[in-house]
């Protein structure tokens, strides 16, 4: 049976055992509150502006959407405290990962790789590769935290750091390229916060 499977599987076994916090609920509010907060920063330095309101936007609806399908379910009911630490993170590079994961991984980071050279002023591909590892490591330590914790429903997997981190640095690398073509620098320029 393939990860996704078994995944979804526990998923649906725990939602019959546990009580499940309701993503939509708690995710769209705190969206919306960085949201505004966004906004408020751009007016504040003189840069608001459509492009940049549209970018703030796009950062808020990505990271809503990251967390809600990398750290939800949460449960309410604490699972066994028997269980060890070790049954929730995964430690151990390339060993039954599925390529899907690994895909999926790269393609969901893609966005984030795209928007770190739009909000720096000296984007690099070091910088943009420890940002996707930054937030991607936050991502699995509160993956690892909700599991154990709150019996959520994701085991934190350094093939899964990996992968973003790939997938962050394609992005910017894809930036990168069209930035080469005048016209699209032109076009991406009023989103840049800068």
């Amino acid at each position: 049976m393939c990860r996704q499977s078994r995944h979804l599987g526990l998923q649906k076994e725990r939602r019959e055992m546990f009580r499940e916090v309701p993503v939509l609920p708690v995710v769209v509010p705190v969206a919306a509150v960085v949201f505004i907060a966004l906004l408020a920063h751009l007016r504040h330095r003189g840069l608001l502006s459509v492009p940049r309101a549209a970018v703030a936007l796009a950062i808020c609806v990505y990271v809503a959407g990251v967390v809600a399908n990398t750290v939800f379910p949460i449960f309410l009911d604490k699972p066994r405290r028997d269980v060890p630490w070790s049954t929730f993170v995964n430690l151990v590079p390339l060993v039954d990962y599925e390529v899907a994961d690994a895909v999926m991984n790269v393609v969901v980071f893609v966005p984030f790789g795209v928007l770190v050279p739009v909000l720096l002023v000296r984007a690099s591909w070091s910088r943009v590769a420890g940002a996707s590892a930054a937030f991607s490591l936050t991502i699995e330590a509160t993956q690892l935290v909700t599991a154990r914790l709150l019996g959520g429903g994701h085991v934190a997997d350094v093939n899964d750091l990996m992968f973003n981190v790939l997938g962050g640095v394609v992005g910017f690398g894809l930036v990168v390229a069209a930035s080469r073509v005048p016209r699209v620098a032109a076009v991406i320029e009023p989103f840049r916060w800068r």
